[in-house]
């Protein structure tokens, strides 16, 4: 009977679906702050990703000893995060570049130019859209306000200086355009210069979308390091390829490795990986820093990967890490602080943590808040959380739980959710009476009457995708909400928009909501 059952046991665990056998692993990775994955595994190697979670189209700087990077931040504000690094590996939270909402932000460019900080990016609302630059003397603050640069028909502004000197931003579709001598404004027109590498037309992408130009100046070359193949749809599309030109003029010669790296099966760990930035590490080691899906969760967004490369004689590059499936040797430099960032708030700082960030927020959003004997005081804004504008954080976990207490005011409604986006979302709120479900982001019951406020703790827990909710009147007995979710399918492939589902708390109504203590910890 004793032999009988390790054999009965590999036998479930052959039946068992591969995402299940993979929960059933102990974690590969280092766990960190509230644990929390980070990548580096303290035996001098590292793990990718080295941004778990939602950290979209990574720009990094290379600034003497120390790297800079931001990311796309779509809807979120303060937008445009800043963290700082000595290592490549290890990163901390230095703040924000904007405040004020001109549309979702995409693909971002962060140079320095005389000493000066740049970003570039491209932003669009409903009704239009442009490409704007914000700068700053110190790359911790402040922050210009946005301007406004036009270029309405392009995406993923690269900058560049070329052999003459003179300012360029590089755009989608293989054009670009001179800038002032000051960064700010365009001169001049738009001009096409390069048409992108082809990849064969029996592989399966999403569409060709040449996008993200990054060009870098090493050894005499420019090279124009860009994305096409799309950037989600089948895991096989989004991929890097290179070109250089000894003028920032052009022509502009294709690598003949290209793809320089491509997701070649859905099998590997990492799916859709593009959009690179080069950059050159402290042992004079070269690395790409771009962004992929993990194997299974697109819910999680596209998290930055970073990548070894190598220079070959002929002066091409070529990537050396394989599917990132395996650690590798990290780049040298010393770590900075605790890498990451906590997600849990007492809410005793007095303003609104970083961790958070208004999901496509009025200009005077912040007025909504207000903090005080250990509170967030939220007040209620619309019906529901599609127009409650609900306050979310990046996870980069693939399980994990929240809890937070609510004391909600008569007319106002509060809860916890997973948010993708104001169509699609998923959790429990209530009036401090009765509950709402939230569901495929639907309300149910579709709406609440009026309740006479009330004091509550819930408690979300994604366990690889599998969504359990639990309330208590007193913060420790516990009652299993009677509705548990699934919600894989809640990622760009289903509903657009190039998000992804992100814990969040949200106040609805007229009334008020006082949040205390939200308590996040991933689960192993």
């Amino acid at each position: 009977m004793k032999s009988f059952i390790p054999a009965l046991t590999a036998c479930l665990l052959l039946a068992l679906p591969v995402f299940a056998q993979l929960a059933l692993a102990a974690s590969p990775w280092k766990r960190g702050i509230e644990n929390q994955r980070q990548a580096d595994l303290g035996n001098g190697t590292f793990l990718n990703p080295i941004f778990a979670g939602d950290r979209p189209d990574p720009s990094v700087l290379k600034d003497g000893d120390d790297y800079y990077l931001t990311l796309s931040s779509f809807d979120a504000y303060p937008g445009l995060p800043l963290w700082h690094s000595r290592d490549l590996v290890n990163w901390e939270p230095i703040g924000h570049a904007i405040a004020r909402n001109v549309g979702s932000i995409w693909a971002p460019d962060l140079v320095k130019h005389a000493g000066r900080y740049y970003i570039y990016f491209p932003a669009r609302t409903g009704e239009r859209r442009s490409n704007f630059v914000v700068w700053a003397d110190d790359i911790r603050g402040p922050w210009s306000e946005p301007v406004d640069i036009g270029l309405p028909r392009h995406i993923d502004p690269g900058h560049a200086v070329g052999e003459d000197g003179k300012r360029y931003l590089f755009l989608s579709g293989g054009d670009y355009v001179q800038l002032s001598d000051d960064g700010l404004r365009t001169t001049g027109e738009v001009k096409h210069v390069y048409d992108g590498w082809k990849y064969p037309e029996h592989w399966d992408v999403e569409s060709y979308s040449q996008e993200g130009p990054k060009i870098t100046r090493h050894g005499g070359w420019f090279y124009m390091t860009t994305a096409v193949g799309g950037t989600a749809g089948p895991p096989t599309g989004h991929m890097v390829i290179s070109a250089r030109s000894r003028s920032i003029h052009g022509p502009w010669q294709d690598s003949p490795h290209n793809p320089i790296t491509r997701t070649v099966s859905a099998d590997e760990p990492w799916w859709s990986r593009g959009h690179a930035t080069l950059v050159e590490g402290g042992d004079g080691r070269w690395w790409m820093i771009y962004h992929g899906y993990e194997h299974g969760y697109w819910t999680l967004g596209r998290q930055a990967l970073l990548d070894p490369i190598e220079w070959t004689s002929d002066d091409w590059f070529v990537a050396k890490g394989g599917t990132l499936g395996k650690p590798l040797k990290k780049p040298s430099g010393d770590s900075v602080g605790r890498h990451g960032r906590a997600l849990s708030d007492d809410f005793r700082s007095g303003r609104l943590g970083p961790q958070w960030a208004f999901f496509n927020p009025a200009q005077d959003e912040a007025k909504r808040l207000s903090f005080g004997d250990g509170a967030m005081t939220l007040q209620g804004k619309g019906t529901a959380p599609r127009d409650a504008s609900p306050l979310v954080a990046i996870a980069g976990d693939q399980s994990y739980q929240f809890e937070v207490m609510l004391d909600v005011e008569p007319g106002a409604v509060g809860g916890v959710l997973l948010f993708y986006s104001d169509r699609l979302y998923a959790g429990l709120g209530s009036n401090g009476d009765v509950f709402v479900l939230h569901r495929y982001g639907e309300e149910r019951p579709a709406q609440l009457p009026s309740g006479k406020g009330g004091k509550l703790w819930l408690r979300l827990t994604n366990d690889r995708h599998i969504v359990t909710l639990h309330h208590s009147r007193d913060g420790k007995t516990w009652q299993k909400y009677g509705v548990q979710m699934e919600v894989s399918g809640y990622h760009h492939n289903v509903a657009g928009k190039f998000l992804a589902l992100k814990p969040a708390i949200y106040a609805a109504g007229s009334g008020r909501v006082h949040f205390r203590d939200f308590r996040y910890r991933a689960l192993d």
